[in-house]
């Protein structure tokens, strides 16, 4: 029961899943890594994007985790049925949720998706909300400039919303699309970027909380609850690459002001 839930991301993206994941468990302990040296995933190749994935988790079970968390959409497009079928533990992926969040939320069955270019070369979105419900009308478009944005820290620099504006021209072509899916955990960062491009009659939507709810009813599935009572720790946050964004992100925008924070080598 103890045992820490681990979460895995290419970069900072998955701070916001990590961020949804405490508010809604404080009880369970948290160890994050992130793979911001070779951070974005989106462009690279399959099996890179595989490798590398499997070079976290495996240095995240060393933790003696009890839960996996893949809080990177282009992972979780390439990796999550092989991370299920051959970890011992419960494997959660972000896609499912997120799509699960949109078709909840739209009016009009036509749903939008922006990711990496390997999340939308996959379909995974698509595939996941026809699945659920085959008369969505879904449209999926990379943004690659996105991820170097938020990476970069350069998010609140001025010429942030006009890369946003550049990558999201698409939505014009769409008029009938209500609801947009956030297919990158990065993209949440700029999330106000975004709703102030498309307008207030988009909604906007990021698959953490709804990750979170999936997360709580496994863990109530498998009994697995930290139950035990005392004080609550910090989240443990790993990462390959440079400190810098991680500790603004963590202290500035998730409160994290707590967690630790260390940087590490994976072979």
């Amino acid at each position: 029961m103890e045992q820490p839930i681990g979460v895995i991301d290419s970069g900072v993206g998955g701070l916001t899943v990590l961020h949804e994941l405490k508010r809604q468990l404080p009880k369970e302990k948290f160890i994050y890594l992130g793979d911001t040296l070779r951070c974005p995933y989106g462009p690279k190749q399959e099996h890179e994007v595989i490798q590398y994935t499997w070079e976290m988790v495996t240095h995240l079970m060393t933790f003696d985790i009890k839960m996996l968390v893949i809080a990177c959409n282009t992972a979780t497009a390439l990796v999550i049925n092989q991370l299920k079928e051959q970890l011992p533990i419960p494997v959660v992926g972000v896609i499912e949720p997120g799509a699960r969040a949109a078709i909840k939320a739209t009016k009009t069955n036509h749903v939008g998706i922006i990711g990496t270019e390997n999340t939308i070369k996959s379909k995974a979105y698509e595939t996941a909300l026809k699945s659920i419900k085959p008369s969505l009308t879904t449209v999926g478009v990379a943004c690659p400039k996105f991820v170097p944005l938020i990476e970069s820290g350069q998010f609140t620099e001025p010429g942030a919303l006009e890369i946003v504006k550049e990558s999201l021209e698409f939505i014009k072509d769409h008029p009938n699309l209500d609801t947009l899916i956030l297919g990158c955990t990065h993209y949440p960062i700029i999330q106000p970027l975004i709703e102030e491009v498309v307008g207030e009659q988009i909604t906007v939507l990021s698959s953490a909380v709804e990750t979170g709810f999936e997360v709580s009813t496994l863990l109530t599935f498998y009994n697995m609850y930290n139950s035990l009572e005392g004080k609550l720790e910090e989240p443990v946050i790993l990462t390959t690459g440079s400190l810098n964004v991680f500790q603004h992100l963590k202290e500035e925008i998730f409160q994290l002001k707590s967690a630790s924070l260390k940087q590490i080598t994976l072979s």
